[in-house]
């Protein structure tokens, strides 16, 4: 599941500014959520949507 390099690069500055990133890991799928400052049930909530193929 390898991401192209605009991505990555995204996803590496997001977190030095002190966000998540939280892919979708389905082949081709480009949904994506980055948080900051979430509680950790928030956190957890946001990951099963963005992990989740089926919801989106």
């Amino acid at each position: 599941m390898s991401q192209p390099l605009p991505a990555r690069v995204g996803d590496a500055a997001a977190l030095l500014l002190g966000k998540h990133t939280v892919r979708c890991p389905h082949p081709g799928c480009t949904v994506h959520i980055r948080y900051r400052a979430v509680t950790p049930d928030e956190a957890k909530r946001l990951t099963a949507l963005a992990t989740d193929h089926t919801r989106h």
